[in-house]
């Protein structure tokens, strides 16, 4: 039997750290601040490798139940945690890059103001998406999933003096609500239709009942609802616009919140809830369509944008559309895998660009930047270690990952080859996207305020910079990061590198008693009740053919980004001018944040407008004031005329006042 393991320290050290800092840490050194912060997340991501060390005595799932939490008739929910193969892999990656990412942004934010607040902010949101992971039932990881909402608010808008950060943080919290609110409806489902919301009943019940094969039916419902919470979680269409605004926050949160973390939670929460979309093929195809369709078009406006932030954005969204993509295949482990190499080569993406912006003073224009790989050489290759591993150079992690979603894809009852070939666009865009990041950023001249034009995507600086044009600070204001934030660097490039090499069938093999169960979907081909639905035909050379093809793709990508950003520099404006209307279109994003702000945030800030001042304030409150004021002015009036001077009048208001006090009198004693 399974020993108690205690398993609500691990979400508790974090929130523990969070109110020492967050109550007592403006009294504090930064350097205690920095030691509680790191202090109490280290001793949850040891607590974790503790447990793995022993899992081999573990007796999975493990639940424990620390007391009744609700109870409402027969419907009753417990604080309960969970421990299974997929939240331990998914605890080692919350924890452990997170614990990197503290110790990254000591160096990172110790000139910043507020800095007993930013990792008081930084704890608080580790122990939501530690509740989150850990969560026993749905409601418990609801809790979880707002708080981490709440937690990626405060850390956006950080430095909330500034507009654009403060209203990032906005439409960050807003966009997720929407999301939310598709969750909250699919929870009620449960509670009306299963009389629970733990893992083991709801799954058990959902279990014994039909595939939903002949139509849309009460799961396909749930599905899609979660379907719809996981989008603004994760960023995907048409939900994604909130996630490159949160760029607006300190480059470690970009790493923690928006690449290796929480826009992984609506991945996580698909997959926990496979056997729900198992018997709901139409959900489990919007799953794949929208992960697909998101993949490819957020990776188009990568291709054009010249914040560095902004691109790894972009990539970030394509990249969640990628697992999405996988798991509405019912390929869920392929999915968990590229979720955990992505932590790897995107946190290191991030923290790389962090240390590129740090050692030019705070530029994140590429078009300001080149040649830095002279100057910064430990962020030049540990970044070039996370690019070749996004854009699936063999033997690196992303190689692996990507290369078995796309397998999956093509080969999965669900797949198709139509998806197989968007994947394979979608992967000759991303390597297109990161080389020209990669050129711009490390090679060439250094451009420094050369590129005095902002209105083009190109490098057409280069010629004049290389005439002689330098950097109003000179090169020799450019440095290396400090210590404190290289070594984060250096060991998720080594993730970045080895983090895939034990294989994506041995990862499958390792989630098997997770997500290979009893519960199968009724594929086209009817696949044998036994076996997991999205089971792939055994065909090793077809699959070699696949992966060389995705490999060729990224070649492609990595021979166009040399030839217009490094070979030929002049290109892209030339090319950018025939393209016309179609280019800018594409670098304004295709215009989805100014036709959401037509269609739905003006309206409704005008309908609001006319609700709350014409209608409550003018009509309710204003003339509820004037209203009385007029009251009181003819009561006044009235009462006015009552001190005449008259003597008889006088007499008069006495005796009828005497009248009614006898009255009065004269009633009390009939009574």
């Amino acid at each position: 039997m399974t020993p108690n393991l205690n398993l609500w320290l691990i979400p508790v050290l974090p929130l523990v750290g969070a109110a020492i800092n967050g109550l007592f840490g403006k009294r504090f050194s930064r350097r205690t601040v920095s030691a509680i912060a790191l202090g109490f997340c280290g001793a949850a991501f040891l607590m974790v490798l503790w447990i793995l060390v022993q899992l081999s005595a573990l007796t999975l799932p493990h639940l424990e139940s620390l007391a009744p939490w609700i109870r409402a008739g027969d419907f009753q929910v417990d604080f309960g945690f969970y421990l299974d193969q997929l939240s331990l892999v998914m605890l080692l990656v919350v924890t452990g890059v997170g614990f990197l990412i503290h110790i990254y942004s000591v160096g990172y934010m110790w000139e910043e103001g507020g800095f007993y607040r930013f990792f008081a902010y930084l704890n608080l949101f580790m122990f939501f998406m530690l509740t989150l992971v850990l969560a026993g039932n749905y409601l418990l990881m609801f809790i979880g999933w707002e708080g981490v909402g709440l937690a990626s608010y405060l850390l956006i808008g950080f430095w909330f003096t500034k507009d654009s950060a403060a209203s990032a943080g906005k439409k960050a919290f807003i966009v997720n609500r929407i999301g939310d609110f598709g969750f909250l409806i699919a929870l009620f489902l449960m509670i009306k239709h299963f009389g629970s919301l733990d893992f083991e009943q709801v799954f058990r019940i959902v279990g014994g009942m039909p595939v939903e094969t002949a139509g849309a039916g009460l799961l396909t419902a749930i599905g899609l609802l979660l379907m719809v919470g996981a989008a603004g979680k994760s960023a995907q269409l048409p939900l994604y616009v909130w996630l490159p605004d949160a760029m607006e926050g300190p480059t470690p949160v970009s790493a923690l919140i928006h690449a290796a973390t929480m826009v992984t939670a609506g991945v996580y929460m698909v997959v926990r809830s496979h056997v729900i979309f198992d018997r709901a093929p139409q959900a489990l195809m919007v799953v794949a369509i929208v992960g697909t369709l998101t993949a490819l078009f957020a990776a188009t406006i990568g291709v054009c944008q010249t914040d560095i932030k902004k691109v790894l954005a972009y990539s970030t969204i394509s990249q969640l559309g990628y697992m999405f993509m996988a798991c509405g295949v019912a390929a869920y482990s392929a999915g968990v895998f590229h979720l955990m190499t992505h932590a790897f080569f995107k946190g290191l993406l991030f923290l790389a660009a962090g240390s590129v912006i740090h050692a030019i003073g705070g530029e994140q224009d590429m078009r300001r930047m080149g040649g830095l790989r002279h100057y910064i050489p430990w962020t030049f290759w540990t970044m070039t270690a996370a690019t070749f591993a996004i854009t699936g150079v063999p033997l690196f992690a992303g190689f692996y990952s990507k290369g078995e979603i796309l397998w999956r894809v093509y080969s999965s009852p669900y797949g198709s080859s139509a998806l197989w070939l968007i994947g394979v666009l979608t992967a000759f865009l991303t390597s297109f996207y990161m080389f020209r990041l990669w050129f711009m950023t490390f090679f060439g001249e250094y451009r420094g305020e050369a590129a005095a034009d902002h209105g083009d995507d190109h490098v057409h600086a280069v010629s004049s910079s290389r005439a002689g044009v330098s950097a109003p600070h000179g090169h020799g204001g450019i440095h290396e990061s400090p210590p404190i934030m290289l070594i984060p660097l250096v060991i998720l490039a080594l993730l970045s590198i080895f983090g895939g090499s034990a294989g994506a069938k041995r990862f499958d093999k390792f989630l098997s008693p997770v997500l290979h169960t009893s519960v199968t979907a009724n594929s086209p081909e009817e696949a044998d009740a036994t076996t997991p639905a999205s089971e792939p035909k055994e065909d090793h050379g077809l699959e070699v053919l696949l992966e060389s093809v995705s490999v060729l793709a990224a070649a492609a990508g990595f021979f166009l980004a040399w030839l217009l950003y490094h070979r030929r520099p002049q290109l892209p404006q030339e090319i950018a001018r025939a393209l016309g209307g179609l280019y800018e279109t594409v670098v304004h994003k295709y215009y989805v944040d100014e036709i959401y702000a037509a269609v739905f945030v003006k309206p409704l800030i005008d309908g609001s407008t006319r609700i709350l001042w014409h209608g409550i304030d003018q009509d309710v409150i204003d003339a509820t004031l004037d209203n009385s004021a007029e009251g009181a002015r003819e009561v006044s009036d009235a009462v006015r005329h009552m001190q005449s001077g008259n003597l008889r009048s006088y007499a008069g208001w006495i005796a009828a006042g005497a009248a009614v006090v006898i009255a009065y009198m004269v009633w009390l004693g009939t009574r």
